[in-house]
């Protein structure tokens, strides 16, 4: 070991282990036959390390840092530590991981909060101070772009030599130090202070890596489609110079892509120079000085240069070349032997040839190697250490195949490549200030055209002794130039791309726990020793993507002193090294490298091998050529094979460190056999996927199979492509997962494949197998050849299976190493049934597709060819006589054959198909069968009996069609077997008379549709409904197409057994709409009828009674057209009986109607109220006795004939009115001829009792039942809605559907809560009172609106009002019948404070409900009737309040000690003066103003009430003392408040109150006040002027 790693270390002997098996800690330097890891000893398990050129820093468990090597700047250390160093700064920080550069450390925390120390000489450790840093300091990250500005949380840090770069929280990078390694657009060093890198701004950072004087950033791959960058047009964008070239050199075609822009990087002073090799040992401040960077670039040291041939890892120290050596070769465990495929699988690779494919065995053809080896080309920058035996994009295969790796670097020599001793050329590299603000406007959208500035000269790439064969130039993430033979066919010498077109890849991660394999990797920094990879060696001022990297799938960057590394995820190493020449180095075979680490002249790399316990390999200095080869001599007790299972690698300086775990019950070795096993399959996806799938998924092939196979299969084989590139993507995904789980916690729950399990078994489900095996047996039939190549396809497809396997077993393993009561066993138990559920399930439908397949070829024939379907499988078939239809004929042939969807039942050359989909199966028992075995199989249209051979033949077929139907109807692997006889499904009918072709989808029942579906017939008709037992039954929608009019009857409503029942809305193609009642398709109950448009030619609505399609009974008809309202009985269509008619004109008629004229006793009424009473003939026709009235008073009595808009003949008496005539103005009023309002709208509380399920009002017997009905009706009409009902609906229906509960006679407590309760249900429709408030609404409004607003249809209209109330009170006292009578007494409370009863009124409790939607039309009303008595009020309050306060005080004989003296105005007292108006009462007039924002009787005396007690509160205040009202004190005062408050239908309010109010009201207080009020409302009237 190196002295200056001064640390306690032991060998880790078999006495001395620590009980500890995590976090095990081995470190060694260098590599020889003589050097062993050795076991450092520490208190706790090691979760993280990392190290520096003399120094090292450990994070372990609970969050503790420590630090060990040389520390000179811990200026309290005299000597190094011989034991790690606590820093205990950071103790109680919850460090979650640490860096170490050359000189200084860094630490991030729990929060994301950055710490650092060490050597600080170049602002390295972003602390203002220059110097040493003895103690971790926290350094923010300031984010300027944000108002206010923000401190940015740290993902991860990374540390250089004279650098740091921080990964944020938003994935964006942070840079600080001195050198062009920041990639900051700055020329002022040091950079003491974070710095956001902009030219990375706005992309998606998954990790930082710092090498010496170089960066490196692995960046998340954006599309094309998202991304903002402008068209490529071929050129550059600074200099617009053309990015490829090509040249013809004797043979060969170059084309060079490496442009040069003089614009991006300015070289000046260059001169060749040593290199020095060797870092200093003590890089304290007084070391290293500022002077070393005089300008944008720091002089650089000499280096000697020392090359070998091999050497491609860019050793500093090249004296000698280590080859890549197996630290540890040990035996253990192997992996699963069920993942050694054939080699077909791994190495089969498929050519295209270029003839037309008639057959596929002629064009395509299949190569088996034993073994495979890439020629290593010279033309590109990077090397690849492949993890599995497989070809690298663009690979050419070797003429010879070589089997090791000393054979591959000879071969390597002899192929052309140029590793020979690298030009000594570099020195001090400057820019100018111009230079430097050129470079950093150079954007990222060119960095396609500047990603390699330079290439080889053209003599060194022709020293090459063979001729290459190398594919055209490809697209954006080729390699910078290649080349191509002459005789290529390359026409107008211009690049085309023949590529095999990549296989698309969703667009989003199929998990967001999973990493993203689409990855791009960014460089910048110094490039001497080509360790930024773009084929140059020149530096980079601003981060520029490494093309040849995209698309292959890198997850991790590393970076040394002056080389650089990145893993894919196909567990290959590419490294940037100091020759700018490719190499690409294949590992021993059968290793896959999955962690790397980068050291001064070293790496270090961690690998599977055949083995679970992990291999790990060594490059270095020690070795002269570069050699891949185990290291299986070492066998002493230091070596490596004692160190455990190592889960991550680290290097620095010249030092290696490698944490490892001992495996205690399996349970290490289980996750790294999980993990191994997850690599070794993504690999072989990937290997199957790039040479055999993009071959035969390119557009020649496709078209091919197209022509052949038909279009169908082709497109068939192409999903199924595509979901075999989707399993290859999720487990490139899950394998780069496992790794980070093995540098992790550890937790089991947290396992991907046990969180994400539905996403692995869905990709697994569409992969293997289903309707897409049919086109691979059939590919297979078109190959000429034994070994088709469809047989070699179903192979491949069929081998992700074997991995189900693999993870039942791996997680059965874990399983073992936990309590069976721990969660941790039961996710895996339940992973581990899941998958092997998966595994049994698709071996079983393997099985099924196979002997599909051997049907298909043995039944031929057009009856069976018609069924032939890719997704079609077979179950079971009777050819063996096992199953016979009962009752058939002697010589009749019946074949039942069973599918996964159909029954066929095959008869000679005919079969009938019934889908199992409305299929129902069921045995007969024997008794009813007469000992047969009888299987009876109901369909939509008919029912047989199918009849078994024996018992077992019985329950082997019912088990069979009952398995298949509930596989249809739920999905595979659904249950035991037993379908549902309610299911949702889909049919045509074709045998029913009724519904011959006739399609149905929806529910089903036992062979009859039954629940929501919907029916469409041939002629257009079409339902959408419930149906029951196969009839319509409850809500639908039903069209009726009228081919007389082309249009469509629409009826929107309830059914019962196939006829129109119950409540609808009928829409005619006429344009008629009739909304209410139906029985057995016609109307009948309440109804409305609207016909034509409200102003058109023929409008008119009828609402009322309706029976057999007829106007029965009461109803209300509007014609629009005439202008005339009937309001009356009807029968058959006809009005007949007692009845109101009046006209726009004023007529008003009232009386006998017969055979829809006027006929009989009458009572007339024109505008001007003249009146006749007597007998009419004909509509406005008087004919007979009669009495007619005039306004004045004068009558005439006697016979009369006549028109009366045309004229009367009268033979009769004139009298002049007689005074003590008092039955005179009753004989003149109306309403005494018509229809009582007892008798409207019956029909209309008929249904709503039948909707409670009375057969007649009030039965005591029935209340159970409607309280029922109502329960049932609101939590159908809930579910049946066909609007979707808010959340606070839904709330409203749930708790109406509960019955309010009380014992014993009503107190004011319950009788509360059933007036809460009436409320609620009367604002709901689904309710039955909700349906009958609404009816009655809109029955009154139109009745009542229009035509009918007249003022003598007041009193009827007040009459029906308290008709309702008294018919809604009866259904109240039924549902709840301790309520007492109307005029009972309510009990108040025992609790209550108040002792008092009141008195039970009907219009007390209801009017509150009602009245609301009633009031307009009703308001109307009293106002048309009040109009004179108004207007003579209104004019008197507007002349009265044009005089001011004092005056009209003083004019109502109001007593002065009432005056008020002041008044308040905005908390102020202002004296009332001569000319104050509108002051006085205020509060009393505002008060009494609200009058006409109420609507019932008992809110409006509420407002009366406390229009008093302000008014009283006010003179209180005036007299400082309690006052007692007179009549005489109180009237004149009152007025005052009447008149100033300006109420302009007093008169009309006083009415409507006077008419609806409780009558127990009139004799008490409210009485009184409301007296006081009227007699002001005359009073007014009666001023004069």
């Amino acid at each position: 070991f190196d002295s200056k790693l001064c640390l306690s270390v032991s060998l880790c002997s078999a006495s001395e282990e620590s009980p500890r098996v995590r976090g095990l800690l081995y470190l060694w330097r260098g590599y020889s036959s003589s050097v062993a890891p050795e076991r450092v000893l520490l208190t706790r398990p090691v979760l993280q390390a990392a190290l520096g050129i003399s120094h090292g820093i450990l994070l372990a468990e609970g969050g503790l840092v420590f630090s060990f090597g040389e520390l000179p700047w811990k200026q309290d250390l005299k000597t190094p530590p011989t034991d790690p160093l606590l820093e205990s700064a950071l103790s109680g920080r919850g460090v979650v991981s640490v860096a170490a550069g050359s000189f200084h450390c860094g630490a991030v925390t729990q929060d994301g909060t950055l710490y650092m120390w060490g050597e600080n000489s170049s602002g390295q450790c972003g602390l203002l101070e220059s110097g040493l840093v003895s103690d971790p300091r926290p350094v923010n990250l300031v984010d300027s772009d944000t108002l206010p500005p923000q401190v940015t949380r740290v993902l991860e840090v990374a540390c250089g030599e004279h650098h740091t770069l921080a990964l944020s929280a938003q994935h964006e990078v942070w840079a600080w130090g001195s050198g062009c390694q920041l990639g900051l657009v700055t020329s002022v060093f040091p950079v003491r202070r974070p710095q956001k890198v902009e030219h990375l701004a706005g992309r998606h950072v998954l990790q930082v890596a710092c090498g010496g004087f170089h960066s490196l950033a692995l960046v998340k791959h954006v599309s094309p489609q998202d991304s903002t960058w402008q068209a490529d047009t071929g050129k550059c964008g600074e200099c617009n110079q053309q990015l490829l070239s090509m040249f013809d050199k004797e043979d060969h075609v170059i084309i060079n892509n490496s442009h040069y822009c003089p614009l991006g990087v300015e070289l000046v002073n260059t001169r060749p120079g040593p290199w020095s090799g060797q870092a200093s040992r003590c890089p304290l401040s007084q070391a290293v000085s500022p002077s070393l960077y005089p300008g944008l670039y720091p002089d650089l040291m000499e280096h000697p240069y020392n090359t070998q041939a091999g050497d491609l890892l860019a050793s500093v120290d090249r004296g000698s070349g280590d080859p890549i050596m197996l630290i540890n070769q040990v035996s253990g465990p192997c992996l699963d032997c069920s993942l050694s495929e054939p080699d077909l699988s791994v190495d089969t690779q498929v050519q295209l040839g270029e003839d037309s494919v008639s057959s596929l065995a002629s064009s395509l053809s299949v190569s088996l190697p034993e073994s495979f080896t890439d020629t290593l080309g010279v033309d590109c920058s990077f090397a690849t250490m492949e993890g599995a035996a497989c070809a690298a994009p663009y690979q050419v295969n070797s003429a010879e195949d070589t089997g090791s790796t000393s054979s591959l670097c000879e071969s390597s020599k002899s192929e052309g490549c140029v590793p020979g001793p690298r030009a000594n050329h570099t020195g001090s590299v400057t820019a100018s200030r111009e230079g430097k603000e050129e470079a950093c406007r150079f954007e990222s959208k060119h960095m396609k055209a500047s990603s390699s500035l330079t290439g080889f000269l053209l003599d060194e790439v022709m020293m090459a002794g063979r001729r290459h064969s190398l594919p055209p130039l490809p697209s954006h993430v080729s390699e910078p130039y290649f080349f191509l033979p002459a005789s290529s066919a390359l026409p107008s010498r211009r690049t085309t791309d023949i590529r095999p077109p990549t296989m698309t890849r969703k667009k989003e991660e199929v998990a967001e726990s999973l990493p993203s394999l689409n990855t791009e990797v960014w460089t910048w920094g110094r490039g001497q020793e080509g360790q930024l990879g773009h084929g140059d060696q020149l530096p980079r001022l601003q981060p520029l993507c490494i093309k040849t990297l995209n698309g292959e799938e890198v997850v991790k960057v590393a970076a040394g002193t002056h080389h650089s590394l990145a893993v894919t995820a196909q567990c290959q190493v590419i490294t940037q090294h100091s020759q700018a020449v490719t190499a690409q180095c294949q590992m021993s075979e059968g290793l896959r490298v999955w962690d790397v680490a980068a050291g001064q002249d070293h790496s270090v790399f961690l690998a599977d091998g055949d083995c679970c316990q992990p291999i790990l390999c060594y490059s270095g200095q020690q070795v002269s050529t570069f050699s891949l080869a185990p290291l299986g001599q070492y066998s002493s007790p230091g070596s490596s094979r004692s160190m455990g299972y190592i889960s991550s690698v680290c290097g620095g300086g010249g030092s290696c460190l490698a944490l490892a775990d001992h495996n205690v019950m399996g349970f290490i070795s289980g996750l790294h056999e999980l993990a191994a096993a997850d690599r070794k399959f993504y690999c072989r996806l990937r290997d199957i996927q790039k040479r055999s799938l993009a071959d035969l998924c390119s557009n020649y092939v496709l078209e091919s199979l197209s022509t052949v196979l038909g279009k169908t299969s082709s497109l068939l084989f192409q999903s199924l492509a595509d979901s075999h590139n989707r399993l290859c993507h999720l487990m490139g995904q899950h394998s780069v997962s496992m790794t980070a789980f093995l540098h992790g916690g550890r937790d089991v729950k947290s396992l991907v494949i046990l969180k994400q399990a539905s996403t692995f078994l869905d990709t697994y489900k569409e992969e293997c197998f289903g309707k897409k095996l049919e086109v691979l047996r059939h590919l297979s039939e078109c190959s000429a050849d034994k070994v088709s190549l469809g047989d070699l396809l179903v192979l491949l497809f069929y081998m992700p299976l074997q991995h189900l396997h693999v993870y039942n077993r791996l997680l059965l393993k874990l399983a073992t190493c936990f309590d069976v009561s721990t969660v941790e066993y039961q996710k895996l138990q339940e992973g581990c049934s899941r998958y092997e559920a998966l595994s049994v399930s698709l071996g079983r439908r393997q099985k099924e597709a196979e002997s599909t397949n051997q049907f298909w070829k043995t039944n031929s024939g057009k009856t069976i060819d018609v069924l032939r379907r890719p997704q079609r499988r077979l179950v079971c078939e009777s050819s063996d006589k096992s199953l016979t239809l009962q009752n058939a004929g002697r010589f009749s042939v019946n074949w039942f054959v069973l599918f996964n969807d159909l029954l066929v039942h095959a008869q000679f050359s005919s079969h009938h198909v019934y889908p199992l989909v409305t299929l129902w199966v069921e045995p007969i028992t024997e008794e009813a069968s007469s000992n047969l075995y009888g299987i009876k199989v109901t369909t939509p249209e008919e029912s047989f009996t199918l009849l078994a051979s024996s018992p077992q033949e019985k329950a082997r077929w019912l088990r069979a069609m009952n398995q298949a139907v509930e596989a249809v109807l739920m999905g595979e692997d659904s249950g035991a077997g037993v379908p549902a006889d309610s299911r949702t499904a889909s049919y045509v009918f074709s045998k029913d008379l009724l519904l011959k072709d006739a399609s149905y989808s929806g529910r089903w029942l036992s062979g009859k549709p039954h629940g929501k579906g919907t029916m469409k017939w041939p002629d257009g008709r079409t339902y959408t409904g419930t149906f029951k037992h196969g009839l319509k039954d409850g809500y639908g929608d039903y069209f009726m197409p009228n081919k007389t009019l082309n249009k469509c009857d629409r009826y929107q409503g309830h059914w019962k057994e196939g006829k129109m029942q119950g409540f609808g809305k009928y829409k005619y193609a006429t344009g008629e709409v009739y909304e209410g009642s139906f029985h057995e398709n016609m109307r009948q109950g309440h109804g409305m009828l609207s016909s034509g448009k409200l102003i058109g030619p023929s409008s008119s609505v009828f609402i009322g009674q309706w029976l057999q399609d007829k106007k029965t009974g009461y109803g209300v008809f509007d014609n629009m057209t005439r202008g005339e309202k009937y309001m009356g009985l009807w029968l058959e269509d006809q009005r007949h009986g007692n009845g109101v008619l009046v006209t726009q004109t004023g007529l008003y008629y009232e009386g006998a109607f017969s055979n829809n004229k006027m006929m009989g006793t009458g009572f007339l009424m024109s505008e001007d109220d003249t009146t006749f009473q007597g007998e009419f003939s004909d509509d406005w026709t008087p004919n007979g006795k009669g009495t007619l009235s005039m306004p004045h008073g004068d009558v005439i009595e006697g016979l009369f004939t006549g028109e009366w808009t045309s004229g009367l003949n009268i033979t009769g008496t004139y009298r002049k009115p007689d005074l003590y005539d008092a039955d005179r103005k009753e004989r003149t009023q109306p309403g005494r001829l018509s229809v009582p309002p007892e008798m409207k709208w019956r029909a209309v509380f008929s249904e709503c009792w039948s909707r409670l399920g009375c057969e007649a009002p009030g039965l005591p017997c029935e209340r159970r039942k409607a309280w029922e009905n109502i329960a049932v009706t609101l939590t159908s009409g809930r579910r049946d809605s066909p609007k979707v009902l808010s959340r606070s609906q839904t709330r409203m229906l749930e708790k109406l559907e509960l019955i309010p509960q009380h014992c014993g006679p009503v107190t004011a407590r319950s009788y509360d809560l059933v007036r809460r309760y009436l409320a609620k249900a009367c604002e709901t429709p689904l309710h039955p009172l909700g349906w009958l408030v609404e009816t009655l609404v809109t029955a009154y409004r139109m009745t009542y609106v229009g035509v009918g607003s007249t003022r003598r249809l007041r009193q009827q209209a007040v009459d029906e009002i308290k008709s309702f109330i008294n018919r809604i009170f009866q259904l109240v006292r039924f549902l709840f019948p301790d309520m007492p009578e109307e005029g009972g007494f309510i009990i108040a409370d025992p609790t209550s404070c108040v002792s008092s009863s009141w008195v039970v009124c009907s219009s007390t409790l209801l009017l509150p409900v009602l009245l609301p939607r009633l009031y307009p039309p009703l308001f109307s009303l009293y106002s048309l009737d009040k109009e004179r008595e108004d207007s003579l009020y209104w004019n008197c309050v507007l002349r009265l309040n044009k005089q001011p306060d004092l005056t009209l005080l003083e004019n109502l004989g109001v007593q002065q000690n009432f005056w008020p003296l002041s008044i308040s105005v905005l908390g102020k007292k202002q004296q009332v003066l001569p000319s104050t108006k509108d002051a006085c009462w205020a509060s009393a007039v505002e008060t009494l103003q609200l009058i006409s924002t109420k609507f019932t009787p008992s809110d409006k005396l509420q407002v009366i009430r406390q229009t008093f007690e302000e008014l009283t509160q006010e003179v209180q205040a005036l007299f400082h003392k309690n006052i007692m009202w007179s009549m005489d004190d109180l009237f004149p005062l009152f007025l005052y408040v009447v008149l100033r408050a300006r109420i302009k239908k007093l008169g009309s309010e006083v009415s409507l109150i006077d008419d609806l109010m409780d009558p127990s009201l009139q004799h008490g207080e409210l009485g009184l006040m409301f007296t006081t009020l009227k007699a002001c409302y005359f009073q007014i009237q009666q001023e004069s002027p």
